[in-house]
């Protein structure tokens, strides 16, 4: 369907126009010199006829003339990041330093030494060496603390998380030095770690829920992404999967190629995916192909407020095509498409060069004019006006109202709204799950307490005997409890069983993950999370189109 085009509002190029106005005003300024300024200071201003170099001009002009020193590279740095935040939040500057820390997720991979942490109490805690890796290779073992790095001491100074990973991460082929506190064992242990690619997956899971029904959940998608997810969905299929919930909740997006090479696995041949248009940029569709896995299978997408772009692509082709079903609570909207650019210093330029349109022909970008802070911080206004709890607080342009070939009403302008709506859980019900878990006691206590108990914990071969063996008892619960309030929290006098459903069920969660890993994890999770039962509620007893008849 063709986009009509808006014109961009006036304040958006107030920032500009300011600029402007200054230098004009500041070369007015010299020229109605004060007494005491000589002519010859007034003629240093380089500012000539060729406006294509003003702001090379400008900043020359700053270098050599202002009272005090700056470097020429801070000047570049900071006009490039002033020139690209004015124009969408999508579009920015990525200085060379940060390049590899932000390229290398979506690429896949990165150089270090392959460990999963958490900071515990100032100190790197190992969750688990990435097998295969440098560390695992090493010997390096869950919950062995990282106390040093090199020379340097890296516990109990109140390290940053990302200085750990600076310290840690490297070129592949060069040599650290780590030093590991482990439990049980007296003093340091050295080890000496040559640094290699470690591989950075986009899918947490795939697993059969039962007989029939399997679930995927992807993080993100990065280059790596369709091969992961074909490998899940066979490795499902194989095991007799007929119905899929794929969760994309918390899936800020990535590359857009690899979300269209989800998508074609899911749709039949010739079915609209996506289509972009861009000022510069012809118009393109893109259509799924033959022979995708999964084209008619019983399928349900799960989004939430955090799932955006690459994410929003997929939701939105399910839904436009009436595939299947969208469940959760209204997504991010993000709808605009970066084009990434690399510069001769290594750093790099993302800019949004075209819009992208799903299958009905809807954008779902939402509103940016009132600035960055405000964009993303929308979802705070979405949870003050009622929006969390209840889709009649949400409200649509009526214009941006399109239909799919089902008769299924979608709306445009600002992410996907789901087919069906499950509100967050009200604060009221859990407030004190809410308060234990948003502080990090439930974390730490279940760290501690499989770092204390891992000799016994191992006789769990793997996630289906850790989830079906492991009984988180009332002692457990208990001194949970008791741990909660030795660290300054209020315990209720009455806690209602949702509330104690959902520690003990996060508590056993988070031991099977620092046990076994995410697929001890995310299963007991399920239990209490209320977004996948109402899928595999309907998934299990209903006809998915049969909701909207």
């Amino acid at each position: 369907m063709p986009h009509e085009k808006k014109h961009i509002p006036f304040r958006v190029y107030m920032p500009v126009i300011l600029a402007l106005v200054l230098i004009v005003g500041f070369y007015l300024g010299l020229q109605l010199r004060t007494p005491g300024t000589s002519a010859s200071d007034s003629s240093f201003f380089p500012i000539g006829p060729d406006r294509h170099n003003k702001i090379n001009n400008v900043i020359n002009y700053i270098y050599d003339a202002y009272v005090d020193s700056v470097s020429r590279e801070y000047l570049t740095e900071e006009s490039i990041r002033a020139l690209m935040k004015n124009l969408d939040p999508h579009s920015s500057y990525i200085p060379a330093s940060d390049f590899r820390r932000l390229n290398d997720p979506l690429m896949g991979s990165f150089e270090g030494i392959g460990i999963e942490f958490n900071m515990i109490k100032d100190t790197v805690v190992v969750v688990h060496p990435i097998p295969g890796g440098p560390s695992e290779k090493a010997g390096i073992m869950p919950g062995d603390r990282i106390v040093m790095v090199e020379d340097s001491l890296i516990a109990g100074v109140n390290m940053s998380t990302a200085d750990v990973v600076d310290m840690l991460m490297g070129k592949k082929g060069t040599t650290v030095t780590i030093s590991v506190m482990r439990t049980g064992v007296p003093g340091l242990m050295p080890f000496s770690l040559a640094r290699d690619q470690i591989p950075s997956f986009s899918m947490d899971i795939a697993y059969m829920v039962d007989e029939h029904i399997g679930y995927i959940r992807l993080n993100k998608f990065s280059v790596s992404t369709y091969q992961e997810f074909v490998s899940g969905l066979d490795q499902l299929l194989e095991q007799g999967m007929e119905k899929m919930i794929l969760d994309l909740r918390g899936n800020g997006g990535g590359f857009l190629d690899a979300a269209i090479m989800v998508a074609d696995e899911l749709l039949e041949a010739g079915q609209l995916i996506v289509y972009t248009d861009g000022r510069k940029r012809p118009r393109t569709y893109a259509r799924a192909r033959q022979n995708g896995r999964l084209e008619t299978q019983a399928l349900i997408v799960l989004i939430d407020e955090w799932s955006a772009s690459a994410s929003e692509i997929i939701a939105g082709a399910v839904q436009d095509n009436d595939r299947g079903l969208v469940i959760g609570r209204r997504s991010f909207g993000k709808g605009l498409v970066q084009e990434q650019v690399q510069l001769s210093d290594g750093s790099a330029l993302r800019l949004t060069i075209a819009r992208y349109y799903t299958p009905t022909g809807r954008s779902i970008q939402k509103p940016y004019e009132e600035g960055e802070e405000a964009y993303f911080n929308e979802f705070i206004q979405r949870y003050h006006n009622g929006e969390m709890v209840s889709p009649d607080s949400i409200r649509f342009d009526e214009s941006l109202r399109f239909e799919t070939p089902g008769g299924r009403t979608v709306y445009g302008g600002g992410g996907i709204m789901p087919d069906i709506f499950v509100p967050l859980e009200s604060d009221n019900d859990i407030t004190f799950f809410n308060q234990v878990f948003n502080r990090g006691h439930i974390y730490t206590f279940a760290f501690d307490y499989a770092d204390r108990h891992r000799a016994s914990l191992e006789q769990y071969s793997d996630a289906r005997d850790f989830i079906e063996g492991f009984v988180l008892t009332n002692t457990i619960y208990n001194t949970f409890l008791n741990y909660a309030r030795e660290h300054g929290m209020r315990i209720p006098d009455h806690i209602n069983r949702e509330t104690e459903t959902l520690i003990r069920s996060n508590l056993k969660a988070y031991i099977g993950r620092n046990i076994i890993g995410a697929e001890a994890f995310f299963p007991v999770l399920h239990t209490t999370d209320r977004t996948f039962l109402e899928a595999l509620e309907i998934l299990r007893h209903d006809d998915l189109m049969a909701v909207f008849e």
